[in-house]
């Protein structure tokens, strides 16, 4: 008996959508970072759904790339911000220590 009638059907799989968000929201806030309360909600969304979306593509062995890629664009977000506000404060002491 021969198997001609069998067609192979190509291997679905399972996409990382919350990865890909994690990315986007990540490059949108380094992009956007500096509108107040709007820059820090979708940074922290990025670094969450990058962090989940890691660990989704573990589990279904796809999609691993853009998810790290959001998790370092939002750590390196986090290091932009916390030098910033290193710098600021320092300015601050600076300027009060100036004042005597």
């Amino acid at each position: 008996m021969s198997n001609d009638n069998f067609q192979e059907f190509p291997q679905q799989y399972e996409n990382n959508g919350i990865g890909v968000a994690g990315f986007v929201l990540a490059l949108l806030a380094l992009f956007l970072g500096w509108i107040p309360v709007l820059g820090w909600v979708m940074w922290l969304l990025g670094l969450v759904f990058s962090a989940v979306g890691i660990s989704k593509a573990r589990r279904v062995k796809n999609g691993m790339g853009l998810s790290v890629a959001g998790l370092i664009i939002s750590l390196i977000w986090l290091l932009l911000f916390v030098v910033i506000i290193g710098m600021l404060g320092l300015i601050g002491t600076v300027g009060l220590l100036s004042v005597h």
